[in-house]
């Protein structure tokens, strides 16, 4: 039987109409995004300021009062005036504080002497997430003490100038919204498709369906079209909010863009009707499409924790993961403007998985049709 358009647009009408007509769908594919964004966009801030720092001051002198005048100037901590040290301690393992400093009573005629000041900082190292920055934050703190305590010269006979490409201030929202895409597009595309043609089965009009005259490839384009068309208008959206709320810029191509959303959009459209063809029911469908879509575009895309940091074994995983390839192609055309010849590989990997899913699917529809 030859492939028809006719046919394809009867099935994607029918599924439109049902779309319209089901609040849940229209609810997910429209407002989900929007909330996710702002969400997203607000909550969520790489760059940790407001640390709470226990403050043990025994000297109580000019160099001291300008050691703490220093972490107070900085933005990044709010200092906790403590009585002693054993109270800034029980301040940190109390969570009152994330890191503690405290000041020797010998501070000032130390450096007076010539023999260094000392002070201690102590840091919640439970809290693996804030280890890190504090540390850096301390560390600068401690050269621009230094030049004010004692106005040390401290230049070096060499100069290294750090510079930050493609996202110069550090903004995190830039790097977390363009990553949305994926996460979004995951959870509309699989869910979606999923549950509304598993619900077919359960409610048995998809056997109609299949006992008429038609091509598994017409039944996949038109059921996955009216969810397509969601999913990209939800992108959209998306878009529109990155770079009028949010100020994220977009430097690369909109075709290179747009490219990469539709393979990763047929992609996982067509793993949920694959989903939806081997469940048959709503709940199984739902769970296999969290384990499948949904876990893997969150945790093992690089949207939060980096791909290069993961364990071999992960690391390898990873590159059968679609979501994975497609975050590389979303960052870099937001952020870096890379043009098609240098996102090859991450195109080349989601195509593939794209025409295995899109096969797997089709195959899978034509054995249930026989």
């Amino acid at each position: 039987m030859i492939f028809k358009w006719s046919r394809s647009s009867a099935i994607a009408r029918k599924e439109w109409f049902h779309i319209r007509r089901d609040p849940f769908t229209l609810a997910l594919a429209l407002v989900l995004p929007l909330f996710m964004v702002v969400v997203y966009g607000v909550a969520i801030d790489f760059n940790i300021k407001n640390i709470e720092l226990a403050v043990s001051d025994s000297d109580q002198s000019q160099f001291s009062r300008r050691l703490l005048d220093t972490f107070r100037a900085s933005d990044y901590f709010i200092l906790r005036p403590t009585s002693s040290p054993g109270s800034a301690v029980i301040d940190v393992a109390a969570e009152r504080a994330k890191a503690a400093i405290v000041i020797p009573p010998r501070f000032e005629k130390d450096l007076l002497a010539g023999r260094g000041g000392r002070a201690q900082i102590l840091i919640d190292g439970a809290d693996n997430s804030t280890v890190g920055p504090v540390s850096d934050y301390v560390a600068r703190i401690q050269t621009m003490a230094s030049e004010r305590i004692v106005g040390a010269d401290l230049t070096e006979p060499y100069q290294l100038r750090t510079r930050f490409l493609f996202n110069p201030e550090l903004n995190s929202r830039w790097f977390v919204i363009p990553g949305l895409t994926v996460v979004i597009m995951a959870i509309l595309s699989i869910f979606l498709t999923a549950l509304t043609v598993a619900r077919e089965w359960e409610n048995g009009s998809m056997e109609l369906l299949l006992s008429t005259p038609v091509e598994p490839l017409e039944i996949i384009v038109g059921k996955a079209t009216p969810y397509a068309v969601l999913a990209m208008t939800s992108i959209a959206f998306v878009y529109v909010i990155a770079r009028t709320c949010f100020g994220v810029p977009f430097r690369g191509h909109l075709w290179v863009f747009g490219l990469g959303c539709i393979l990763f959009l047929v992609t996982y459209l067509a793993q949920g009707l694959l989903i939806s063809v081997v469940t048959r029911q709503q709940t199984i469908a739902m769970q296999i499409s969290m384990l499948t879509g949904m876990l893997p575009s969150n945790m093992l895309s690089g949207f939060i924790f980096p791909i290069a940091s993961m364990p071999k074994f992960f690391w390898y995983f990873t590159m059968i993961l679609p979501a994975r390839w497609f975050m590389i192609i979303s960052r870099h055309e937001f952020l870096q403007g890379s043009d098609l010849g240098q996102l090859a590989v991450p195109f080349a990997a989601l195509t593939a998985s794209c025409v295995i899913m899109v096969t797997l699917a089709a195959r899978r529809f034509k054995r249930t049709l026989e």
